[in-house]
């Protein structure tokens, strides 16, 4: 999974007279390496069910350690959150396309930069995007005809592409989104290879996928830093409305503003997380309703009595109950983020156990929002758990599928409000159902997707 450094324990006392977490022993030399690789996620609920819950996993001549109750899970991103920083898998995975974006910078750089980033994500601020989030959904389903099929995580992905780089750049880029699209899609897929891959070629050898690498990150690098250039020329900065120009425009305490590379690292964060994980998301739940038919029918008759076929907007947010629990229900079970990982830069104790510097912790939405003990029926696609108030029941570490803490996604909101309304708009117009003979398998790779896409069904609803 993850080639961090070891917890240097090696079933020795700890400080406080306990040994190291249980676990499986796994082969020798590689430990559980071989069935974490071929499958993470049915390997980490196991474990976590057998171990309980801290656990240690030997992972070649390393170990990891992983979390598996709310109060250790919120000890990490929380209460003991200045002890750890960003997994190095996470940043080898996405340092040559974020940079130093807020995904995985730290310590006072990070704090400066979330501060000049915040004010661009409050709720005001977003609200004014909900008009273009429904224009992008009512532009992609003029494409659509009765009866026809068509694979709905293409769909979902090129529809949120859209929103994305309206809000961001205030622009459609003719002819270039989709290949900002393949070019983000290509660099994950590529340094998440170069990063579990046991030899490493570096990066100057002139493989063809070095070379592809090279060449689509010169694309993004030159398009952002043109629409910047631009906005520095057109001047008037602070009249546009769109994420870059607000970010262009956050002046820190001390007067400093972003430069042309920090802006550049934000924009890249802000683009891979902004369409990707709510394409997931919405894929997810085309899937989900199709598989409940119950519960498509009860958020059409919620739809059908607030809208009555009209275009949702803003207003519309709070007065869609159901439907915001299909969204919280399709996060609880395919989260886009089935994992998270810190490595602790102090020691620490969790759960009676020390661990020094330089320990790998993951904890595993997947896991932990499948646990019997706080989600009842927890395999189950159960909206109606969400409306009487679960989320504020649950304890802190339950449910965490934009993370928790300071560095909860900056994003959540506009997520969830995209979702929202982007469902709302699809759903009273087509039913989508399933094709049949598929097998949907989700790929764990930095996202939860469906392994070879979802094709579906889609009738016009009379």
């Amino acid at each position: 999974m993850q080639n961090f450094k070891s917890v240097g324990m090696h079933d020795k006392p700890s400080t406080n007279g306990k040994r190291v977490p249980p676990g499986p022993r796994g082969l020798p030399l590689v430990g559980m390496a071989l069935q974490v690789l071929h499958d993470p996620l049915g390997t980490l609920q196991r474990i976590a069910r057998e171990y309980g819950d801290i656990v240690r996993i030997p992972i070649g001549p390393d170990s990891r350690i992983l979390l598996n109750h709310p109060d250790y899970i919120a000890q990490v991103n929380v209460i003991q959150q200045s002890k750890f920083h960003k997994s190095k898998l996470t940043k080898d995975v996405t340092g040559r396309l974020l940079g130093e974006g807020l995904l995985i910078s730290e310590g006072d750089f990070w704090r400066r930069q979330r501060r000049l980033a915040q004010p661009a994500f409050h709720r005001s601020r977003i609200n004014e995007y909900a008009s273009t989030m429904v224009e992008s959904a009512e532009t992609q389903i003029r494409k659509w005809g009765d009866g026809e099929e068509r694979d709905i995580a293409q769909e979902m992905t090129a529809l949120t592409l859209e929103t994305a780089v309206r809000t961001l750049f205030g622009t459609t880029l003719p002819g270039e989104a989709r290949q900002v699209g393949r070019s983000l899609d290509f660099l994950v897929r590529y340094s998440l290879r170069k990063a579990r891959w046991p030899i490493k070629v570096p990066e100057s050898w002139p493989t063809p996928a070095n070379r592809r690498a090279e060449r689509e990150t010169k694309f993004l690098d030159s398009l952002v830093y043109r629409i910047i250039d631009e906005r520095k020329r057109l001047g008037n900065i602070g009249e546009h409305k769109d994420l870059l120009s607000l970010l262009m425009s956050a002046m820190d305490e001390d007067g400093s503003q972003m430069t042309a590379k920090q802006l550049r690292d934000e924009t890249m964060t802000l683009f891979l997380a902004g369409h990707e994980t709510t394409a997931l998301t919405l894929s997810w739940a085309w899937y989900l309703l199709s598989k409940n038919p119950a519960a498509e029918v009860q958020l059409h008759e919620e739809l059908r009595d607030v809208l009555g076929g009209r275009a949702p907007a803003i207003g519309d947010l709070g007065r869609l109950p159901y439907l915001l629990a299909v969204v919280n229900e399709v996060l609880r079970l395919y989260p886009p983020a089935y994992i998270l990982a810190r490595t602790s830069i102090a020691p620490s104790t969790i759960g009676g156990y020390d661990f020094p510097a330089g320990s790998t912790i993951i904890m595993s939405q997947w896991v932990m929002q499948r646990d019997a003990r706080f989600f009842d029926d927890p395999e189950a696609f159960r909206p109606e758990r969400w409306l009487d108030g679960l989320e504020d029941r649950l304890p802190a570490g339950a449910y965490f599928p934009f993370g928790d803490g300071p560095r909860r996604c900056i994003g959540q909101n506009f997520a969830l409000m995209e979702a929202v309304l982007v469902i709302a708009t699809i759903a009273q117009k087509f039913q989508l159902q399933l094709v049949a003979g598929q097998k949907i398998v989700p790929e764990p790779l930095v996202t939860l997707r469906p392994r070879n896409g979802i094709r579906m069904r889609i009738d016009a609803r009379r």
